[in-house]
């Protein structure tokens, strides 16, 4: 399936690379590196996408080390071989890339070694037949994390346009170092949210209401606490980590201010993201659809043209888009996870007066005499 899926799309962007790299913000200085970038990275999305498959299926089968493992090893190889392509034999952008595709490579035959010895203990099939109801019951819930990461594809590509034209390279750089930054931020708190998943789905299936609020709670609990701990260190430790993106001293100064402004109110953000992957795992496939939309398409992109086309901030309009937009989405989702809370409370409730009925009617039947059940 991964195949019939990814093979078409890697020719289409390879072929209309250039096309695409000019839509999403490539300026006319930047386009010749991207292109050659992506003239390579591209034939490595399918062993990344293979390597995700793997780790979820394994992870649906209890080994949770894997994707782990597979990732690190990737993250591992992918910093030591651009080390010696970049900075030792000056292979530049080449370089970067084809330590990219090694090392995604490299995750794949780990994650692949690992799956072929449980596929042969537990005597898995591959093969599969598509039925209707469990493919849109699939797709359904599964389209809202597509969303959730198509849509930084989408909305880099229009803030790119955007600051392009209002600000120039500058502000293109900036954003993309910042993304970057921010990327460690973000995987933090979908690794935290969709770990929850499985296992408010499995509770949910047992109809534990009462341990499935208590997985919600103790999950945003410590989402909320380690987004709290990583934005301290970004908030302190900016210039430090920009410094590894970019040595320009006007960069690193331009990049480290939009950085601060843009996670501003970071933490509040952490529900947010616990919400999405709390709707996917009861199956609200339109709920999860919304919540994944909102922040950065509904939210994030028009307050970012208003600020910048129609008050005329400039990049500042940018920067500021984000915090307003993660408060905007922070407050929506402390109100819906009240609302989940209040019907979690009423199942556990309800449950908890059927057991009392149960139990009740067996004590009343068990107490009768003999006789009294005889004419």
């Amino acid at each position: 399936m991964v195949f019939v899926i990814m093979i078409p799309l890697i020719i289409l962007i390879y072929t209309f690379r250039d096309s695409i790299l000019s839509m999403l913000g490539a300026s006319e200085n930047i386009l010749p590196y991207a292109h050659e970038y992506l003239s390579i990275i591209i034939f490595g999305s399918i062993f990344i996408c293979m390597t995700t498959v793997m780790g979820y299926i394994m992870m649906s089968l209890g080994n949770r080390k894997v994707t782990l493992a597979s990732t690190s090893l990737g993250a591992i190889l992918n910093a030591i071989i651009d080390y010696i392509l970049v900075i030792k034999l000056s292979y530049g952008v080449k370089g970067a890339a084809i330590a990219t595709v090694v090392s995604q490579f490299i995750g794949f035959l780990y994650a692949y070694y690992k799956f072929r010895g449980v596929k042969k203990k537990l005597n898995l099939s591959l093969g599969f037949k598509l039925k209707r109801e469990m493919t849109a019951g699939i797709i359904a819930v599964g389209f809202s994390a597509f969303i959730v990461e198509a849509e930084d594809g989408i909305l880099l590509a229009i803030l790119n346009n955007l600051l392009l034209n209002h600000v120039g390279d500058t502000g293109v750089i900036i954003l993309g170092v910042v993304s970057k930054l921010s990327m460690f931020l973000f995987i933090t708190m979908l690794g935290i949210s969709s770990a929850m998943q499985p296992i408010a789905a499995y509770n949910l299936g047992a109809k534990n209401y009462k341990r499935l609020k208590k997985v919600v709670k103790e999950t945003i609990i410590f989402a909320f606490i380690s987004s709290a701990i990583l934005w301290l260190c970004g908030m302190i430790f900016t210039e430090q980590a920009i410094s590894l993106f970019v040595k320009e001293p006007e960069l690193i100064l331009a990049s480290a201010k939009a950085f601060r402004v843009m996670i501003a109110v970071f933490p509040i953000l952490s529900i947010y993201y616990v919400s999405i992957y709390y709707y996917q795992s009861i199956g609200k496939a339109k709920s999860s659809f919304v919540l994944s939309i909102f922040r950065q398409i509904i939210v994030l992109l028009p307050v970012s043209l208003i600020l910048v086309k129609g008050i005329n901030m400039g990049a500042l309009g940018v920067w500021l888009s984000y915090p307003i937009a993660d408060f905007t989405s922070g407050v929506c989702s402390i109100f819906l996870t009240r609302k989940v809370f209040k019907k979690l409370d009423h199942k556990i409730k309800e449950k908890e007066l059927k057991s009392l009925e149960k139990s009740y009617s067996m004590k009343s039947y068990k107490s009768k005499e003999i006789g009294e059940d005889t004419i």
